[in-house]
């Protein structure tokens, strides 16, 4: 406190900015390390969805925590030297992160509604019009380690398969691709028998469902989080600020 009685709040922001590492570069390792994360987890699977948002929310993430990142180290610099322009661009892109947490995490939410519907429409296409299709590789892959990882077979079932372009043009008598069996070899698909298959486990929509919710969970609680603590360094930059200003020189 000051004799007016007021709160100093320099040594406040001084506390806050010159740790090391600072707050902000501890969430902007958080931000940058959860964007690549949903990226690589999410990147064999967005080839089955219609919309790009998942791309899309992994970049917003990477770029923020690099701004921020850049901004602790600003921040820094502007403390120790007491430069209000530098406090200017820290404050600046303070905003921008801020934004682009908020705007995160707005996507996550409105994702979070609409993937069921998306799935439904989705999923279910892609394995029976595109699954070993010239031209859709990436679609392939992305079913092959669907089934692999999650232990299923098909959208909804294993039946799906049998209304797929794959299996009702191969020459080799497949009820199902390979990538279903419970011990995956070559042309393992011909037996379609619980003991071979995941033919009771159930199809893959629900547990592809689950593993995309808990990630935009994780993307939209981490995004509001960052962005109140962005919201506290404006807060605290713009006090700062004030108090330069004032100050006689």
């Amino acid at each position: 406190w000051n004799s007016g009685g007021t709160v100093e709040l320099a040594p406040l922001w001084n506390n806050w900015i010159l740790q090391a590492p600072s707050p902000d570069q501890l969430a902007g390792g958080a931000v940058l390390a959860v964007g690549v994360w949903t990226l690589v987890e999410k990147s064999d699977y967005i080839s089955l969805l219609s919309s790009s948002f998942h791309s899309v929310s992994a970049y917003l993430l990477i770029a923020a925590g690099a701004i921020v990142i850049l901004t602790g180290f600003i921040g820094c610099c502007a403390t120790l030297k007491e430069i209000k322009s530098l406090l200017i661009v820290y404050l600046i892109l303070l905003f921008s992160v801020f934004l682009l947490e908020v705007i995160a995490g707005i996507l996550a939410f409105i994702k979070y509604q609409e993937l069921d519907e998306e799935l439904q429409q989705n999923l279910k296409q892609s394995m029976q019009q595109k699954y070993q299709q010239p031209g859709q590789d990436s679609v392939t892959q992305a079913v092959d380690r669907l089934q692999k990882e999650f232990k299923c077979c098909g959208s909804n079932s294993s039946a799906d398969w049998a209304d797929s372009v794959y299996i009702q043009g191969n020459s080799d008598e497949l009820l199902v691709p390979d990538s279903c069996c419970k011990t995956p070899g070559e042309l393992c698909g011909r037996r379609d028998h619980p003991s071979n298959i995941y033919r009771v486990e159930g199809g893959c929509i629900k547990k592809l469902e689950a593993f995309i919710l808990e990630q935009l969970y994780i993307l939209g609680a981490l995004s509001i989080g960052i962005a109140f603590l962005q919201l506290l360094g404006m807060m605290l930059t713009c006090c700062l600020y004030r108090t330069l200003k004032d100050d006689p020189y």
